[in-house]
């Protein structure tokens, strides 16, 4: 249990997908390749054991048989002779050990055992203090003379070329891993990039519908459900933009016939009523139309020029509507579309702050900034993102007695989104809103 808790606190360390999946396949995939080195290193290791056994059994046999049967004076002349890698043949006791043995040296006294026969008496000791394993083995032969055999047991060793052939294929195994995952990732990362751009609002691009069955599936059906909410959108539109329009001529015969009625207090009141119901109508059509500002077709502006023209047309009315640092700039927009998005947050200004000041900045980014600043009661910040929705008015700063109707901030945010820009609002320090359309 503790073990599949662990794991599972190792596999919630990544935040991303990517490295998850990267981490389970090369882990894994790590694993069964040590799990196949180690099967296959202890294979070696048995075989290359087995082979120094047999080969040590015959050779010792051999060299026993040869020195008991050489005269004594001799035997010192076949002694290089006789010598291996890992053992040779000395003649006299050699040096004194102990009896205990590890397992390996255990198997090699056996093998020399079996060797010698029951001719030969043998001896095996282990020589401790040193770094690897010693052994000695002291044969009696027919004579009475002793030979030792000095025995350093050595398996065969690994190639020198094995280790860099590991390492090759682990970086292999990383690259292997890294593309598979990449393979797997760049349709969700496809998918997250279409819904965070998902506008249907405006005519973009299909998202891609093949590869594997199953990231087409995923394509079509985002495909579809985009052409849903489109349509959905569109429908809506049109019904207010007809709802709208349809109200305006019965709302004119009625201004009209109560226009020919007898003077009175009543008669001001309900040509008041209509003529709010009237301009309710007239914002609802620009809200519905306000949908297809992306339908303009975009032109460079001079930046200055344009909100100059803007304030002097407030400014000939006798509006208290002022220039702040204005800057020299290019920029490619929707003219139309932006004059409205200025005017309706200039208005703002003006209802609930008395004047307005417009100051337009380029960002580091060289990103187009225009704020349109106010001095008026700002909004409660629980109610910034409240107000960008269609009819909805604060009740005490911003109430019906200032004759707004709810859709001003809407339009703009629906006309800044459809130029392709931002509307952001603000509470300034020194008090007052700043709302600020960023065109990207």
């Amino acid at each position: 249990m503790k073990g599949a808790a662990r794991l599972r606190a190792l596999l919630h360390l990544p935040r991303t997908l990517r490295w998850r999946l990267f981490l389970i396949l090369f882990a894994g995939l790590a694993a069964a390749h040590a799990l196949s080195f180690a099967v296959l290193f202890y294979e070696r290791t048995a075989s290359a054991t087995a082979a120094m056994l047999t080969s040590l059994e015959y050779d010792v046999a051999t060299s026993i048989a040869l020195l008991d049967r050489l005269p004594a004076g001799e035997r010192e002349a076949w002694l290089p002779v006789l010598a291996r890698k890992n053992y040779r043949y000395e003649l006299g006791p050699g040096l004194r050990g102990v009896p205990e043995l590890s397992p390996r040296a255990t198997e090699i006294a056996r093998t020399i055992n079996a060797a010698a026969g029951s001719r030969f008496p043998v001896r095996v000791d282990s020589l401790p203090g040193e770094g690897r394993e010693h052994l000695q083995a002291h044969v009696t032969l027919g004579d009475g003379s002793v030979v030792t055999i000095d025995i350093l047991p050595r398996l065969m060793p690994l190639a020198n070329w094995l280790p860099h052939v590991l390492a090759l294929q682990l970086v292999l195994l990383i690259l292997c891993t890294w593309f598979a995952v990449r393979l797997a990732i760049r349709p969700l990362r496809r998918l997250a990039n279409a819904a965070e751009t998902l506008d249907p609002g405006r005519d973009a691009g299909r998202l891609e519908e093949g590869g594997p069955h199953e990231v087409a599936h995923a394509a079509r059906a985002f495909n579809a459900m985009h052409d849903r909410i489109a349509h959905y959108l569109q429908e809506r539109v049109q019904i207010l933009a007809a709802i709208s329009h349809d109200l305006q001529t019965p709302i004119t015969r009625m201004k009209l016939r109560a226009e020919m009625t007898d003077e009175s207090p009543e008669k001001d009141k309900l040509v008041a009523d209509l003529s709010e119901i009237e301009r309710l109508v007239r914002e609802g059509v620009a809200y519905a139309r306000s949908a297809h500002g992306h339908q303009e077709r975009p032109a460079r502006i001079d930046l200055r020029s344009f909100i100059e023209s803007l304030a002097f047309d407030y400014q000939d009315t006798g509006k208290p509507v002022h220039l702040a640092g204005p800057v020299n700039c290019v920029v490619t927009t929707r003219p139309h579309a932006l004059r409205r998005i200025l005017t309706n947050l200039v208005d703002n200004a003006l209802k609930f702050g008395g004047e307005a000041r417009i100051e337009v900045r380029r960002t580091s980014d060289g990103i187009a900034s225009i704020a349109v600043l106010d001095d008026g009661p700002g909004i409660p910040p629980d109610k910034i993102d409240a107000v960008m929705q269609p009819f909805f008015r604060l009740e005490h700063s911003r109430n019906r007695d200032t004759g707004g109707t709810g859709l001003g901030l809407a339009i703009a945010q629906q006309l800044a989104q459809a130029i392709g820009g931002t509307l952001t609002l603000a509470n300034r320090p020194e008090g007052g809103l700043a709302a600020t359309v960023r065109l990207t």
